[in-house]
């Protein structure tokens, strides 16, 4: 099957695209960037910002494959949950300078990423997918991996950011690689009735 996801992030498609691999179900989930056009709303809801984004690029798509958006934020407890559903815009703006600066002599390091999938399938209609890494914010950038503000994130338990680890080590524990393994599951659960997934292996 084919999905159709709407980003020009080729480091998003490979999260997706491993995410999906580690369930074993990568030969049946064929994840597809597309260029179309993403509009965000302004909101405090990540999955209002997803949901009506997908809904925007399904209408203009060909409607004859299914269309996913995804959207994360980095929400920091000590920063009463900035930069949350604006952290593309932080990162462009003050960036991870910017953050740590914000943070320094601040004990209460912990935060939370977010990741919310926004699913419009022909057949199976709307679907909203999360996925959430709990962790602490370190005190300086480390790591040449990943993108955004993984040089500061630790994932709980851990003591490598996630730039610090490899593309298939932050999969398992990063909120994209949960919200991907939450879509995947979902799909092959309600798409095998309709036979979608044996038919892509003949």
């Amino acid at each position: 099957m084919i999905l159709l996801f709407v980003t020009k992030n080729v480091h998003k498609v490979l999260e997706a695209k491993t995410s999906i691999n580690l369930l074993g179900l990568g030969k049946y989930i064929d994840i597809k960037p597309i260029n179309l056009p993403k509009l965000e709303i302004q909101s405090d809801d990540l999955r209002q910002i997803a949901l009506f984004a997908a809904k925007y690029a399904y209408e203009r798509s060909t409607k004859e494959y299914p269309i996913i958006v995804e959207d994360s934020g980095l929400y920091i407890e000590s920063l009463n949950g900035f930069p949350g559903p604006y952290s593309s815009y932080a990162y462009r703006t003050i960036g991870i300078k910017g953050i740590l600066k914000l943070m320094e002599n601040v004990e209460n390091r912990r935060a939370t990423f977010v990741t919310v999938i926004a699913l419009i399938h022909p057949e199976l209609g709307e679907k909203i997918f999360e996925g959430h890494a709990e962790g602490i914010i370190s005190k300086e950038p480390r790591g040449s991996r990943g993108f955004g503000f993984d040089p500061i994130f630790i994932p709980q338990g851990h003591n490598k950011t996630f730039a610090e680890m490899n593309i298939e080590e932050k999969c398992k524990y990063s909120h994209r690689g949960a919200a991907f393994r939450n879509m995947a599951l979902w799909l092959a659960s309600n798409l095998l009735a309709l036979d979608t997934f044996s038919s892509n292996e003949r």
